[in-house]
């Protein structure tokens, strides 16, 4: 079973190319513009298992928004695209992640419909190069294009930057849980068969 994606998306914003494998080794290239946000992703990558290559030339002169948001927006789309029907995928993944001083919680659903719960509060406005209120809309952007229910939740917190880095991995370790593929699984992980959305059902 081949799980990948190339995903493109062009607007007067921002211009982006992302490839990903979900099976992969954890080997990425990443090239945003920012410094912090690269650091991010790679490390989504890493401990996600996931191959991945992230390119974006954004209005950055503007600021970060459109270029992080939109990334979200085709990163979400390239896990749809790369799960496919879904079958005999776990649905389901959780990570508690600890990062010296910082616990973070994941949670994530692959079940179609869209939802993030996020739970952070940062307490500089940059990291880096990347606003800090824009890490929270970057995950709501792949919630809504991958179709996931996602939570994050600090538990006890500290250093921004760990903070930030805590989020980006334990959704990386809930990620990868929830697309593994469980062989007891005979079809879809859902009673009602399906796990897409558009149906207006409940899955």
């Amino acid at each position: 079973m081949i799980r990948t994606a190339d995903c493109v998306r062009k607007t007067k914003e921002t211009d982006i190319h992302i490839t990903l494998d979900l099976d992969g080794r954890g080997d990425s290239e990443v090239d945003t513009g920012i410094g912090f946000f690269d650091h991010m992703l790679q490390g989504f990558a890493k401990h996600g298992f996931f191959d991945l290559t992230v390119k974006v030339s954004g209005d950055l002169i503007v600021d970060c928004h459109h270029t992080v948001e939109d990334t979200g927006i085709v990163l979400g789309g390239a896990i749809k695209q790369a799960l496919g029907d879904k079958r005999g995928i776990k649905r389901f993944g959780s990570c508690i992640l600890p990062m010296d001083e910082t616990l973070m919680l994941c949670a994530v659903d692959l079940s179609g419909r869209p939802y993030l719960a996020f739970d952070g509060d940062f307490t500089t406005d940059r990291i880096g190069y990347l606003d800090t209120e824009m890490i929270k809309e970057f995950f709501y952007a792949v919630s809504y294009a991958a179709g996931m229910n996602l939570h994050i939740k600090t538990i006890s917190g500290g250093n921004n930057h760990h903070m930030a880095e805590a989020m980006f991995k334990s959704f990386a370790r809930a990620l990868d849980e929830a697309v593994g593929v469980d062989a007891r699984i005979d079809g879809i992980l859902s009673t009602k068969g399906s796990l897409s959305a558009g149906t207006g059902e409940l899955l």
